[in-house]
């Protein structure tokens, strides 16, 4: 008699790994180098009352934030492992309206064994999803905002509100001028939202209030090996900070902290200089 084995060839793919360039050291995971770090429990720069708050974003080498009004062309495997080793482990992710829109912003962290962890270490199962919107343009059916887990911050000026959605909405409402307050905002989302790490995902507009502001501490910066040329049709080519908040006075310093690489592309850590030009 003979008996017929069923063997699986389903194909398990290697884990991702990042070279090391600076400082020179072993290979390691995109969850390994976002570990490494020891994020969480820093101060913000000048002990100021609000999150530590690290700027995460990716560019062509000939400086464009987005191709066709979106970042998923400048993105690889490594680059989105580290997109996800950053959210696992921040209490909060800061985001443009326009970006969350653009981008069809979901669930912060969809991974089920991500969320456990969260849960084990004593912190919530997702980060709160912070949007930063002055005209509150963000329909119900936003993945994000109909999913019934999720928790949402809106951080405004305005004495709006949203319709009702699934996710559960608080408001940040500060105003300075007619437009939001953002460190105001940020201190708020500290003292009365408990967020103490918090990732900024862009778009470049809210980027360059914020660096404009001394509110950032650190930039991750993903340098695509890809030159995406001038856009059609006269559309503006956003760099990672942009917009009117982004005009500095004099050149901001950064300090490089890390270097890492994967299949081209480079992993670029800075450290933002202290500063403050609001």
């Amino acid at each position: 008699m003979f008996t017929s084995c069923y063997i699986s060839t389903a194909i398990v793919e290697p884990p991702i790994a990042l070279r090391r360039l600076l400082p020179p050291g072993e290979s390691l995971t995109p969850e390994e180098f976002v570990r490494e770090l020891a994020l969480r429990g820093r101060r913000a720069a000048g002990g100021g009352r609000r999150p530590y708050v690290l700027v995460n974003m990716a560019s062509t080498l000939d400086g464009r934030a987005s191709v066709s009004g979106r970042s998923a062309p400048l993105s690889g495997p490594a680059d989105r492992g580290l997109f996800h080793a950053l959210r696992s482990v921040v209490d909060g992710v800061l985001v443009g309206a326009g970006t969350a829109r653009a981008e069809g912003y979901g669930p912060i962290v969809t991974d089920p064994a991500t969320r456990r962890a969260r849960v084990a270490e004593g912190r919530s199962e997702q980060p709160l999803a912070c949007i930063v919107s002055g005209r509150l343009d963000l329909s119900p059916t936003l993945a994000l905002l109909a999913d019934e887990d999720s928790r949402v911050a809106i951080l405004t000026p305005s004495q709006a509100s949203l319709a009702a959605t699934a996710a559960h909405v608080e408001y940040v409402r500060r105003e300075r001028e007619g437009a939001l307050d953002l460190p105001g905002a940020l201190a708020e989302l500290q003292d009365r939202l408990q967020v103490g790490l918090l990732l900024c995902e862009g778009g470049p507009r809210l980027n360059g209030q914020l660096f404009r502001a001394g509110l950032v501490d650190e930039l991750f910066l993903s340098l695509a090996p890809t030159l995406a040329g001038e856009p059609p049709d006269g559309e503006p080519a956003l760099r990672i900070l942009a917009g009117a908040g982004a005009h500095f006075d004099s050149p901001l310093g950064v300090e490089l902290a890390s270097v890492l690489e994967s299949d081209s592309q480079l992993f670029l850590r800075y450290r933002v200089c202290a500063r403050g030009d609001s």
